[in-house]
């Protein structure tokens, strides 16, 4: 507001000072003529003597006149400035020149405008009243300043109304803010809907900011809440063997097969919470592309360098690109087929196909596949079948491989005997053609 009222103050001063100048010259513009008919009427009136041969024709202009020497000595004088004091010597100088006697302001009582003209070694000053003049001016430099100090306190008023009604939602924002740092949750601004301003799109965004915060918060305690259920099993575990081990005086054999217990709980401990973090951390969504091909074969033949199952992968004969990051790429297939071969049953199919737009990755196996409410929850972290509890694994799986194709813009598909569930961005335009087989298929986006 200081600021506005600054700026206003100094528009209006420029604007003042413009009208009283235009104003100003004008008058003045009238007084120099009249100035110029009465010095041309009176100047063929002096003679080479130095004297006025007509007075009265000078008098007949209307001003007053006087004739002076180079040193202020009076020869003759008329009108308004007979008997008046001659004007100073350093008025008279050698080419003509206009001086104001006395001051506009102060309401001088004989204010006059006077032009001094050098005449053959002699000095012809002509005054006119200059009084009208001043009393035009004093008037309006009184106007300019009250219509300027009530424009000034009027948009002053209007502003700070103005400035107060603009942030009044900006004030709400701030106690609903201090509302939701009280600990309040689920609180949200007031925004109208009819408004589109800075303020409203400000109340807009923090909303927006409001709920990815709730739900980062949601995703945090469910975190916690999963890691605190998860790991209390097999730390309680670790701690009831090593406490059993220490209840008495046992064999070095006894130790190792403790120990070795102990190292496959750690393990599974590991496991657990590395999938916990992946499965809470944030997705790697760096732009590319990846051979989806590549890396199933990389990924089968780890699994048949060690032993676990044979797959059997059908697939064009060139690269099929996913528009996806080969980190995100490798965490999908990665979990796609490692759940196939922990929870399913052999044969493992795997077919590769792609469309225009989608690449389509389906996991085929003979388990045991989920019920239709499984099928529905399977995406849930630690969600697990009856028959997948003696299994190794935490349920999390297929939790996050939901996550990573959502992110990446396609769907997970979950199938099995005729039931169907999706996960992720629909592509309801392509129908699932597989068997009654447990079928688990990943929609990506295709590199054009």
């Amino acid at each position: 507001m200081a600021g506005f009222v600054c700026a206003i103050f100094v528009l209006l001063t420029v604007a003042g000072a413009f009208v009283y100048w235009r104003v100003e010259y004008a008058l003045d513009s009238a007084l120099d003529t009249e100035l110029a008919k009465a010095t041309a009427t009176i100047v063929p009136l002096v003679n080479a003597e130095g004297s006025v041969t007509s007075p009265d024709q000078a008098d007949a202009t209307g001003v007053g006149w006087q004739l002076l020497t180079a040193d202020s000595s009076l020869i003759a004088s008329g009108g308004r400035l007979a008997g008046h004091d001659p004007v100073p010597a350093h008025d008279l100088t050698g080419a003509p020149r206009t001086v104001e006697v006395g001051s506009m302001l102060s309401i001088s009582p004989d204010p006059v405008r006077l032009r001094v003209t050098p005449i053959r070694g002699k000095y012809l000053a002509v005054a006119v009243d200059r009084a009208r003049r001043d009393e035009a001016l004093r008037e309006l430099l009184a106007q300019l300043v009250i219509a300027g100090g009530g424009t000034l306190l009027v948009a002053s008023i209007v502003g700070d109304l103005l400035a107060r009604g603009a942030l009044r939602p900006v004030e709400r924002y701030r106690a609903r803010a201090s509302d939701i740092a009280a600990g309040a949750t689920k609180l949200r601004l007031e925004v109208p809907d009819h408004r589109d301003d800075a303020v409203t799109r400000l109340g807009h965004t923090l909303n927006e900011m409001l709920t990815s915060l709730d739900a980062a918060m949601e995703h945090e305690r469910h975190f916690v809440s999963d890691a605190s259920h998860e790991l209390r099993t097999p730390v309680t575990v670790i701690a009831g063997r090593i406490d059993q081990a220490r209840r008495k005086a046992r064999t070095a054999a006894y130790y190792e097969h403790v120990l070795d217990e102990l190292s496959i709980d750690a393990q599974r401990l590991v496991r657990l919470t590395e999938s916990l973090l992946s499965l809470s951390g944030p997705v790697d969504d760096r732009e590319g592309s990846s051979d989806v091909l590549a890396q199933v074969a990389a990924t089968a033949d780890a699994h048949l360098a060690a032993g676990n199952a044979a797959l059997r992968i059908t697939s064009p004969t060139e690269p099929v690109l996913a528009d996806v990051s080969a980190a995100v790429l490798d965490r999908i297939v990665t979990n796609l087929v490692t759940n196939a071969v922990v929870h399913g049953a052999q044969p493992i199919e795997i077919h590769l196909d792609a469309t225009p737009g989608l690449v389509i990755l389906q996991v085929i196996d003979d388990g045991p596949g989920m019920t239709p409410d499984l099928l529905a929850r399977a995406t849930d972290r630690f969600a697990r079948g009856e028959h997948a509890r003696t299994r190794p694994g935490a349920g999390l799986g297929l939790a996050l491989i939901a996550q990573l194709v959502t992110a990446a813009g396609g769907e997970l598909r979950l199938c099995y005997n005729g039931d169907h569930a999706g996960f992720g961005t629909s592509h309801d335009q392509l129908a699932c053609t597989h068997d009654a087989r447990m079928t688990v298929s990943v929609l990506l986006p295709r590199t054009p």
